[in-house]
């Protein structure tokens, strides 16, 4: 018999991200003109969005990821947010590193990916991650699978991920995995996260929102044993105030201290909580559609081919081929080089996964090398895992979904990964004598700009020759 339920628990979570704008050769930022009166957009962004929030105390009443390339950024440019960001996050979670599309992915990446997320998130937070954040929520099983055995508890994912179209997004979920092993889901409320994102008159009044949107979704009936409905919003986390100005007022308005808010018939709750208390009952199994999305209705046609949420997408799939081969190319030159070397080439794939904390700063590169290698005393093995290291990580950089998100490739979101491809090739080439650049512009020029009428392989010279380096 269902009963009424008369409390319930909101959860706002915002996704909080910046792609990496970095020029991968020289570590600058170049200035932006659009983002006037800023130097540049991760300063606007910050100014508008992060600084307030942290500074209002919000991130200690949300759930939300941080970007592992964001959080970079603020630790150079804005460290004082960052310490409040990362002092308040008792409801963080962690993001895989690069914002790959993860089902895109090769297992190996994926992995890696997963572990650079959650290897930086414990360094920042002090603590290890239970909730990771799927760049884009791009899932599949073998990619949750990776992020159970790292021990990840649970993810966030959009109601249409639910291979039931009649789930009940006001209670978490667990999809079985095999061997043992499974994952709580929260399902974010479709028409409430998309008011707040695009309904500008809903979020006015967050006192009004709170009674005419919230408080309803809360009173209807739930299975016995249940416990309390949620209600989760999810949405990009650099609306409140950069895409949307003053919404940042909204956002702390409806998370307020319920004891500031009387008359509120919820409570705002963390999701990481509600996972680790867990309800009377299990969490039901669910099932669910593979190779979807939250930002593309196609399921992941917007990263690699022809998709109806862009104008001309023909130059999509010919970009993701050329970088699978690239990357391909670079694995294999390295595993003969390591082996050349006499090393074995697991020791390369082993350190990868922990190579974060030399992208980040947190140890030195030569040491790194070192430990490695098992105290290895040769000079020119050392040198070699260094180069093939750094190399690795611009290859894994050259797939962040920004790449592909947008209409045209001639835009800066695209020429950015072809500087890491550009970084991460010319290592390998040097290295190892190969000239698998020459490949790599033999495949760009497959796929042209529907704008400028431009191939890629153009495109690629010119964002080489924007950022002072020699073209092929």
């Amino acid at each position: 018999m269902l009963a009424p339920v008369s409390r319930g628990r909101l959860v706002v979570h915002g996704h909080f991200y910046q792609p990496e704008r970095r020029d991968p050769f020289s570590g600058r930022i170049a200035p932006a003109a659009a983002a006037a009166p800023f130097r540049d957009w991760n300063e606007r962004v910050d100014a508008e969005c992060y600084r307030p929030i942290a500074e209002r105390g919000d991130f200690g009443r949300i759930s939300f990821d941080l970007g592992p390339t964001l959080a970079a950024w603020l630790e150079e440019h804005d460290p004082a947010t960052l310490d409040r960001v990362t002092a308040d996050g008792v409801d963080a979670v962690a993001q895989a590193y690069h914002h790959a599309i993860l089902p895109l992915a090769s297992l190996r990446d994926r992995r890696t990916e997963i572990r650079w997320g959650l290897r930086d998130f414990a360094a920042r937070f002090g603590r290890p991650a239970r909730g990771l954040w799927l760049p884009e929520t791009a899932m599949d099983l073998p990619t949750l699978r990776l992020a159970a055995a790292e021990g990840v508890r649970y993810t966030i994912l959009a109601p249409w991920q639910a291979a039931d179209p009649e789930t009940d997004t006001r209670r978490p979920y667990r999809v079985d995995l095999g061997g043992g092993r499974s994952m709580v889901i929260a399902f974010y409320d479709r028409a409430i996260s998309a008011a707040v994102s695009f309904e500008d008159g809903v979020t006015v009044d967050a006192d009004l929102f709170a009674r005419e949107w919230v408080a309803p979704r809360l009173t209807g009936p739930l299975p016995p044993g249940v416990g309390e409905p949620l209600v989760l919003i999810a949405t990009d986390g650099e609306l409140y105030g950069h895409h949307k100005p003053f919404r940042d007022l909204f956002l702390h308005r409806l998370v307020a201290d319920g004891r500031a808010v009387p008359g509120r018939g919820f409570d705002v709750a963390a999701l990481g909580g509600i996972v680790e208390e867990g309800p009377r009952e299990p969490f039901p199994v669910t099932r669910l559609r593979e190779g979807t999305s939250w930002s593309c209705h196609h399921g992941l046609l917007r990263w690699h081919a022809e998709c109806p949420c862009v104008t001309d997408g023909r130059w999509k799939r010919p970009l993701r081929a050329a970088l699978d081969r690239l990357a391909g190319g670079i694995d294999a030159v390295a595993k003969d080089l390591v082996r050349a070397a006499g090393a074995d080439p697991r020791v390369l794939w082993e350190a990868r996964d922990r190579y974060v904390d030399v992208a980040t700063g947190r140890q030195e590169a030569d040491r790194f090398v070192r430990d490695a290698l098992g105290g290895d005393r040769s000079a020119r093995r050392r040198r070699l895992f260094a180069v093939l290291l750094e190399a690795q990580r611009w290859r894994l950089a050259m797939f962040a979904s920004d790449g592909w998100y947008w209409d045209d490739p001639a835009r800066e979101e695209t020429r950015h990964v072809l500087r890491c491809a550009a970084k991460a090739v010319r290592a390998v080439d040097a290295a190892a004598g190969t000239r698998i650049e020459r490949e790599l512009l033999e495949d760009l020029s497959l796929f042209s700009s529907p704008a400028r009428r431009i191939d890629g392989a153009a495109i690629y010279r010119e964002a080489l020759a924007e950022v002072g380096q020699p073209l092929p």
